[in-house]
């Protein structure tokens, strides 16, 4: 199955979405938790890529990580951290202020 087949099935199964498009024209999408039982390859490519991103960005210092009492992460980001985030898909856009001409 070539790539194009492939988004066209994800798609019509519902494990992504479509939603929005970015400065460059190029469709985003997100991928939804359906995607943990109807595509566990595409759920287990798309969490290892954000634990990459994640550990990558903490490594250059854009991003410090805390716990709280019941061991939740939670991630604070520079404005540069949020900038290369975004670069790398990590960060959901604000279709308001992210897209132009919405």
């Amino acid at each position: 199955m070539d790539n194009e087949d492939r988004m066209e099935y994800y798609l019509s199964i519902g494990v992504i979405e479509l939603s929005g498009m970015d400065e460059d024209g190029e469709f985003i999408f997100n991928i939804t938790d359906r995607a943990k039982i109807l595509a566990p390859e595409l759920w287990h490519a798309h969490a290892e890529h954000v634990n990459e991103s994640l550990v990558a960005l903490y490594n250059k210092g854009l991003i410090n990580v805390t716990y709280t009492d019941d061991l939740e992460a939670i991630i604070e980001m520079s404005d540069e951290g949020k900038k290369a985030a975004k670069e790398m898909g990590l960060v959901e856009m604000d279709m308001d202020i992210d897209i132009p001409n919405d």
